[in-house]
């Protein structure tokens, strides 16, 4: 099964670019790409599948190294998506080698893809691994809120995960690109980039954001208090 598995998820995801219409909103990527911009995608990691069918191709995407983490690499291989492997932030789980090939690839000119919350949460508590990734590279960070018309939601789970259906719409919304301070700490970077990605699921999302805000208030620190170290 666990060699079948890949398979089943890349024909559901191939199925859900042929069959889904992305409206785009606020999309600033025309004129990045023009400038030879490289940009930094962030999002919610219960919005991930949307994620991917939304992102280009060649887009690195940082994936954990755990037995799951297998599984969505070998998808997003399959997908035309480039996996990058490590815990965003943590360097014992392979975190600062994950960061150094992700400049690596940023600093190439070709986007990356990440969903800022995860692997294992808090919800909407964001890593400080884009933070970094945009300071280093100086690529702006282009928050999304990807809503499908028709999904469903995994509401056992941390993120309360969402899978679109085929022929759903996805309204894939862009904040406007953040670029990085001179002065400004990984912390207070990371922190603007947390208060726009709720803005935006409460504005796009209103529903599923006051259905999770009240569950993850008791996580609301500022981002990444680990980052101390970091820094």
């Amino acid at each position: 099964m666990d060699r079948i598995l890949p398979y089943l998820v890349t024909g559901f995801i191939k199925l859900l670019r042929v069959t889904c219409r992305v409206r785009a909103i606020n999309d600033s990527r025309d004129a990045l790409r023009a400038a030879g911009q490289p940009y930094i995608y962030a999002g919610l990691h219960a919005q991930q599948i949307a994620m991917v069918v939304h992102a280009e191709p060649g887009s690195g995407a940082l994936v954990s190294r755990s037995k799951d983490g297998d599984l969505i690499a070998r998808t997003l291989e399959k997908t035309g998506a480039v996996p990058i492997r490590g815990s965003g932030g943590e360097s014992r789980k392979g975190g600062a080698a994950a960061l150094r090939a992700l400049v690596n690839h940023v600093a190439g000119g070709r986007p990356a893809c990440l969903a800022v919350d995860g692997p294992k949460g808090p919800r909407g508590v964001i890593h400080p691994g884009v933070a970094m990734l945009s300071q280093k590279t100086g690529a702006p960070v282009l928050v999304m809120a990807l809503v499908p018309t028709h999904r469903i939601v995994l509401s056992k789970t941390w993120d309360r995960t969402q899978i679109p259906l085929p022929f759903c719409r996805i309204d894939g919304a862009f904040g406007d690109p953040i670029y990085p301070r001179d002065g400004e700490s990984i912390r207070e970077y990371a922190q603007r980039i947390q208060d726009e990605l709720l803005r935006m699921e409460r504005q796009y999302d209103p529903k599923e954001a006051a259905i999770t805000q009240a569950a993850s208030s008791q996580f609301e620190t500022p981002p990444s208090a680990q980052t101390k170290a970091a820094a």
